[in-house]
């Protein structure tokens, strides 16, 4: 709009008002690219995202239970201060696991409960180039508790049996095994980074009759989060359990004793150990060569383990 006046020639003269002096208003240049969004920005439409495909049904949960879209947006973003700030997880020889194919991921197990294993499957998840899934074998009793069992399931879990191992291997997919058991989690601190039996070298048949791979990973930092000082016995036949552990902290601080110590984690994979030349399923029904096999990869691990521990400047730096 602009307002007339009259100039002293008597015609109508016709002034701006001050909006129309501001000039044209500028039009977006719709080649020019867009500011780029802010990270809170990024997180709400990933959100939304994600609420969308669960409203709507559009994710996919494979055989064994396992929803990779609530694992990775769900389960695995708790995980990530706690390797990033809290253990500061370095994780070395991830070249040695396959960017595709089928590989069996051998480690040392400890730490009370197993948080190693939880820190073992984000390191080759986030850090990994090919950003692979570790599946892994849990004992029984992981899928017989009411709210860890489903979380196992979702996450990517199974039975510690040949036949699921074999299948997923099979499938070329990355699975991960923990041979020590509630032997090696539960085990004293007196007795730390020394490994516990590997029991019968079933992991050892599975990767024989699929002739995939045996990865040995060396696990450092995990013994120091909760020492065992002792185990209440009888509490634990009472509850089931194969343990109830007492550690400086717990039970003496109630829930503040669940906190875990800030220990140096390194978690380093280790060369291959190749099966597919060694003779498939009739090696696997070859106990010496099972024996063999299985002690190569537990001494690999050992000897490992010595070398970070010599190379680890303390427990908590």
């Amino acid at each position: 709009m602009a307002e007339p006046r009259t100039d002293p020639s008597g015609f109508a003269k016709v002034i701006p008002l001050a909006a129309d002096r501001r000039g044209p208003v500028p039009v977006p240049d719709p080649e020019e690219p867009a500011a780029p969004a802010s990270e809170l920005e990024k997180k709400i439409a990933t959100g939304l995202a994600f609420l969308r495909r669960r409203l709507t049904g559009d994710y996919e949960v494979d055989d064994f239970g396992y929803d990779k879209d609530l694992s990775d947006h769900v389960l695995l973003p708790p995980l990530r201060p706690l390797y990033d700030k809290w253990f500061r997880v370095e994780t070395r020889g991830l070249e040695n696991v396959p960017d595709v194919g089928g590989a069996l991921v051998v480690a040392n197990h400890s730490g009370t409960i197993p948080v190693d294993a939880l820190m073992t499957i984000l390191s080759v998840h986030d850090h990994h180039p090919a950003h692979r899934t570790l599946r892994l074998l849990g004992a029984d009793l992981v899928f017989s508790l009411p709210v860890v069992a489903p979380v196992a399931r979702k996450s990517g879990q199974t039975l510690a049996c040949n036949a699921d191992a074999e299948r997923l291997l099979n499938a070329d997919e990355l699975v991960g095994v923990f041979p020590e058991g509630f032997k090696g989690i539960g085990k004293p601190f007196s007795e730390r980074y020394k490994l516990q039996r590997f029991g019968r070298g079933g992991f050892v048949s599975a990767a024989l009759r699929t002739g995939k791979p045996i990865i040995p990973v060396s696990i450092v930092g995990a013994e120091e989060i909760y020492p065992i000082l002792g185990n209440s016995k009888t509490l634990a036949r009472l509850l089931g359990l194969p343990y109830v552990p007492i550690t400086p902290t717990f039970p003496l601080l109630g829930l503040l004793g669940a906190v875990p110590l800030p220990s140096k984690w390194i978690i380093e994979f280790g060369e291959p150990i190749e099966t597919a030349s060694l003779g498939g399923a009739a090696a696997a029904e070859d106990p010496m060569l099972v024996f063999n096999l299985t002690d190569q990869v537990r001494e690999t691990i050992q000897s490992t383990l010595y070398t970070l521990l010599m190379q680890r400047r303390s427990v908590f730096f």
